[in-house]
């Protein structure tokens, strides 16, 4: 049975080694759903979603609070402070083992997770596996009752380093892979996109879709048919990486399942949104 991360400092892993600790299974949740450290947390577009049938004792935190628009880009990440006022309303506090899961498709809940690892929380923050949905599926009680929450200390420490920029995608190294985490059709810019100024892709990068890592109940792939995936476009631990999509949504899935298996992984989170948009960034097909 997987145990609660000790709330001390962790060794740092060696690039490659998988971080099991970034998983929880619906098994484990089940036998934890009282424990006072942790906290599980629905993240969802909508409130409806949530109060139609959640997790017994989960929170709900809204998508759009903790992935807004700044400067005409989607799904940025919001002020430190606010961040802090919104994780704290849910009750998550420093020693709180804070649990993520979503309703439908993963990626509120893989944007959730890094938004913690930006907020410097990451080593207590776990993804439910296989979500909701596998919930579900197994027959687990499934409550209307929203928790009475009291109100969190949650103590931010910052990590800038895993979100890129535009400017550092412009000068990364030749040994750096950047990953574009869309559908083909969006890589390739077959498919029309209103809502970018340009469609295609940031030069050199690789397309690995990101639903490409899930099974066929949400939960991730095994360990060695994850790196296989990244291994088949030169991805190795030593590979410094980034992940984009149109908005910072898709790239978060992909960003979630390098860190877990140990690669050095950054976000570029204004993703094409930003690139496209600008004048002196060429876009290919």
């Amino acid at each position: 049975m997987r145990r609660l991360l000790p709330l001390i400092a962790l060794p740092v892993l060696a690039f490659g080694a998988v971080r099991s600790d970034m998983l929880v299974s619906t098994e484990w949740l089940a036998g934890h759903l009282s424990d006072p450290d942790v906290v599980i947390l629905q993240v969802s577009r909508e409130r409806a979603i949530y109060d139609a049938g959640h997790i017994p004792n989960a929170r709900f935190v809204a998508l759009g609070e903790i992935a807004i628009t700044r400067n005409d880009i989607p799904n940025e990440l919001p002020d430190v402070a606010d961040l802090q006022k919104i994780f704290e309303k849910a009750g998550v506090s420093d020693n709180s083992h804070v649990i993520l899961y979503t309703d439908a498709a993963v990626l509120p809940a893989t944007r959730a997770w890094f938004t913690f690892d930006y907020l410097g929380h990451s080593e207590h923050a776990s993804l439910l596996d296989g979500g909701l949905a596998k919930w579900k599926a197994e027959g687990r009680t499934i409550s209307k009752d929203a928790p009475a929450i009291a109100a969190g200390h949650f103590t931010p420490h910052v990590h800038p380093e895993v979100v890129e920029t535009m400017n550092g995608v412009k000068a990364l190294p030749a040994n750096a892979k950047l990953i574009d985490a869309r559908a083909p059709e969006d890589f390739t810019g077959s498919r029309p996109n209103a809502e970018l100024s340009r469609v295609g892709h940031i030069p050199g990068a690789e397309n690995v879709f990101w639903s490409t890592t899930q099974s066929k109940d949400g939960a991730l792939l095994p360990e060695a048919e994850l790196r296989k995936l990244y291994e088949a476009v030169g991805v190795t631990p030593s590979t410094p990486v980034v992940t984009y999509c149109n908005s910072g949504m898709q790239a978060s899935e992909s960003y979630f399942t390098l860190k877990y298996l140990g690669y050095n992984t950054k976000l570029y989170d204004g993703s094409l949104s930003e690139w496209s948009a600008a004048k002196d960034t060429p876009v290919v097909k």
